[in-house]
C-alpha cells in the first residue's frame, strides 16, 4: 500500500485544504470589507431613492390635489360671478327697456298734446274764417233781401254777431230757417 492507498477518499488533501481555507478567508475578508459595504450603500441609496421618490410622488400628488381644488374653487367663483353678471345684465336690460318705454310714452304724449293743440288752433282758425265767410255771405244775402246796402263794416259786424249769437242760443234753428223758405 502506498501513500495514496490508505487514505480516505472523502478527505481532501491537507495542503490543498489549508490553502483553500486561507484563500477563502482572504476572499471572505475582501468581500466583507470592500464589496458588502458598497452593496449596502447601493441598497441604502436605492431604498432612500425609492422612498424619496414615493415622498416626492405623494408631495406632487398633494400639490396636484391642492391645485385642482384651487382651480375648482376659482371655477366655481367664476361661474358665480358670471351668473351675477348675467343677472345684472338682465336687470339693466329690463331697466333700459322700462326707460325706453317711459321715454316713448312721454314722447307720444308730447306728440299727442302738440297734435291736439294744433287741431284746436286749426279749429279756431277755421271757426274764425267760417264766421267771417258766413258773415260776408249772410250780409250779401241780407242786402239782397232787404234791398239796401249793408256794406258798412260796423253795421255788418253787428248783424253777423247778432245772427250767430241767436244761432248759438237756439233762438234760430236751421230747421225753422229751411221751413220758412219752403213756405214762401
Amino acid at each position: 500500500m502506498g501513500a495514496g492507498e490508505g487514505a480516505i477518499p472523502i478527505l481532501p488533501y491537507m495542503p490543498e485544504l489549508i490553502f483553500g481555507l486561507i484563500v477563502f478567508g482572504i476572499f471572505y475578508f475582501f468581500v466583507k470589507r470592500k464589496i458588502v459595504p458598497n452593496l449596502e450603500k447601493a441598497y441604502a441609496d436605492r431604498t432612500s431613492a425609492i422612498e424619496g421618490g414615493m415622498e416626492r410622488a405623494e408631495k406632487a400628488e398633494a400639490e396636484a390635489a391642492a391645485a385642482k381644488k384651487k382651480y375648482e374653487d376659482q371655477l366655481g367663483e367664476a361661474r358665480a360671478e358670471a351668473a351675477q353678471i348675467r343677472e345684472r345684465a338682465k336687470e339693466q336690460g329690463a331697466q333700459i327697456i322700462a326707460e325706453m318705454r317711459e321715454q316713448a310714452q312721454v314722447e307720444a304724449n308730447r306728440i299727442t298734446e302738440t297734435a291736439h293743440k294744433q287741431v284746436e288752433a286749426e279749429r279756431q282758425q277755421a271757426f274764425v274764417q267760417l264766421r267771417s265767410e258766413v258773415g260776408e255771405i249772410s250780409t250779401a244775402l241780407a242786402s239782397k233781401i232787404v234791398g239796401e246796402s249793408l256794406e258798412d263794416e260796423a253795421r255788418q259786424r253787428g248783424i253777423v254777431d247778432r245772427f250767430l249769437a241767436d244761432l248759438d242760443s237756439g233762438a234760430i234753428a236751421p230747421d225753422r230757417l229751411g221751413a220758412r223758405d219752403e213756405v214762401r
